[in-house]
């Protein structure tokens, strides 16, 4: 069986259908009851409260991929020129730490928080020029850079115990899989850990990553993903229309459909985190389908197609 012809779960249904360029960087924010995704293109902040389909949108000054919510109740956004963090009251946004804000060629892109409260987070060009983008991780205040020369970061996402990261170069078609340290920092060569005698690993002392998951032979390209509590992954296959569940093996097991030609993100939320949101975009559509919702924000209830299947809790990151 191909992997495009796993059995389907079901269809995601779309909450906003106002349609994204780039919708990315789906999250949950617990505390607050509601689901918050980027525009990067189109340059907006979006919150959706759960309960009672609640949706507001907020315009941005700048290309922002991610909102991570933070334990003062503010917000830390990834955007193109580093870290901010945003008044969550009122919108306000203020530098935190520059992250390639010198860089014209570079914008931020894939980002998720870890199980040791960490922030990994990535750059790319911003039309995709090969090997500009890097990754970057915050870790107690500290930003690293853990591997640069990649074209389009994605799939940023950590196996419940913490001990496995997983990314992809869309470029390349292949997910992988990287062995971490007892920090959440991937291992050295050598297989000692990533800070020693408080002295940081530089990127090219880093043991590479192993190829997990292949997707060359696939319709869709892999782009987010995010973990679920029994460590299956669900990645968004941009161009299939569908987002797949992977075995801790990388074997596809089943899918979501969307009806949208390029979902770009899933995350979980909801009170018992059974409930899938996922993002999708038009970006590089000439003309618009048919019936077809590209560049919507769908929601999947697992708790339907898979009962006890939930995904994981995202702490609020502490920057100080």
């Amino acid at each position: 069986m191909s992997r495009s012809a796993s059995p389907c779960l079901g269809e995601a249904r779309a909450i906003v259908e106002a349609p994204c360029e780039l919708g990315e960087g789906p999250s949950w924010d617990a505390r607050r009851g509601e689901f918050r995704w980027l525009d990067i293109l189109g340059r907006r902040f979006h919150r959706y409260r759960l309960e009672d389909g609640d949706h507001r949108s907020q315009a941005l000054d700048e290309l922002v991929s991610f909102a991570a919510p933070l334990t003062s109740g503010d917000d830390l956004l990834v955007t193109e020129h580093g870290l901010k963090e945003r008044d969550h009251a009122h919108g306000g946004v203020s530098p935190w730490r520059e992250v390639e804000a010198a860089n014209p060629v570079t914008r931020s892109n894939d980002a998720r928080i870890d199980r040791h409260g960490g922030l990994w987070f990535s750059t790319m060009g911003k039309a995709a020029e090969a090997a500009a983008g890097s990754l970057y991780r915050l870790h107690r205040g500290e930003v690293f850079c853990l591997k640069q020369d990649i074209t389009i970061p994605n799939a940023l996402c950590f196996s419940p115990d913490g001990r496995l990261g997983y990314f992809t170069d869309t470029a390349t078609g292949v997910v992988m899989r990287w062995a971490l340290d007892a920090e959440g920092f991937p291992l050295r060569q050598d297989g000692g850990a990533f800070l020693q005698d408080g002295v940081a690993a530089r990127p090219e002392q880093l043991a590479e990553p192993e190829p997990w998951a292949d997707f060359n032979d696939d319709p869709g390209n892999p782009d987010g993903a995010v973990i679920d509590a029994d460590g299956y992954m669900w990645l968004a296959l941009w161009g299939s229309g569908r987002v797949a569940r992977l075995t801790p093996d990388g074997e596809e097991v089943g899918h979501v459909r969307v009806n949208a030609d390029q979902p770009s993100c899933p995350a979980f939320g909801g009170r018992e985190l059974t409930t899938l949101l996922i993002t999708t975009a038009t970006e590089g559509q000439r003309e618009h389908k048919e019936g077809r919702q590209d560049g919507a924000t769908f929601l999947f209830d697992l708790s339907e197609a898979l009962p006890g299947v939930r995904g994981l809790d995202d702490p609020p990151i502490a920057l100080r």
